[in-house]
């Protein structure tokens, strides 16, 4: 315990660190959370994703852990969106969590045509990082080109995963709230057992939450004004 309190002492905002601590044990000894049975029509809200650039002052998602009923997650807002190489996955995806009840924004694309990934995952991350969306998943032909893009909007942090561990580990450990899938490397089962792993996951204990925050304090040192990244 002394060892994560200095941690968390050390941290540039120890007051979202405490807000985080009262989060997770308020999700702990929360009731269950019954959802009602989605009716017949349920909707998938359908949302532009032409804009190019994010909005440039956007505020991180705040970490705030989302609680689960033992019996699966409570109905969530979730952003979805995939490439060309997404589409199919992605339709399938986004019936399958309206029809559980959950409201889905589809950030597009709506058809096999061609597009750029980074516009998709761009799309998602900003309705998540905005507060409009609780959660996102994005899917493209393998995953990993949606996380990166999708991780560069500050207050998203974009998990790649394929199996039900690494969904497991990306909520608990790292507090994700966007989910990256591949569609030409799992199928429509195994997305499905991903997903739901992934939103009835949630995040882990305080120790994870410090460790999360020192991710949060490197975004914000590379996103202050007059910082410049150097990557090759």
């Amino acid at each position: 315990m002394s060892d994560d309190t200095g941690r968390r002492a050390a941290m540039p905002s120890e007051e979202e660190v405490r807000r985080l601590v009262r989060s997770v044990v308020d999700a702990v000894a929360a009731e269950p959370v019954r959802v009602a049975s989605p009716g017949p029509a349920a909707t998938i809200n359908e949302h532009s994703s032409s804009a190019p650039g994010a909005t440039a002052g956007a505020a991180p998602a705040p970490i705030v852990a989302p609680g689960s009923a033992p019996g699966g997650p409570q109905a969530v807002s979730i952003a979805i969106g995939g490439d060309h190489g997404g589409f199919a996955l992605k339709q399938v995806l986004a019936t399958w969590l309206a029809e559980k009840g959950h409201p889905v924004t589809d950030c597009g694309t709506h058809s096999t045509d061609a597009v750029d990934y980074p516009d998709i995952a761009l799309a998602v991350a900003r309705l998540v990082a905005d507060g409009t969306c609780t959660v996102g998943i994005v899917i493209d032909g393998a995953g990993i080109g949606s996380c990166m893009a999708a991780n560069k909007v500050p207050g998203v942090r974009a998990s790649l995963c394929y199996d039900i561990s690494t969904a497991r580990n990306a909520r608990e450990h790292n507090y994700a709230n966007v989910l990256t899938l591949g569609a030409r490397l799992i199928g429509e089962g195994l997305a499905m057992d991903i997903v739901t792993t992934w939103l009835a996951t949630p995040w882990g204990a305080a120790r994870h939450g410090a460790r999360v925050e020192k991710i949060t304090a490197i975004e914000r040192t590379y996103a202050a004004p007059g910082t410049e990244g150097r990557a090759g």
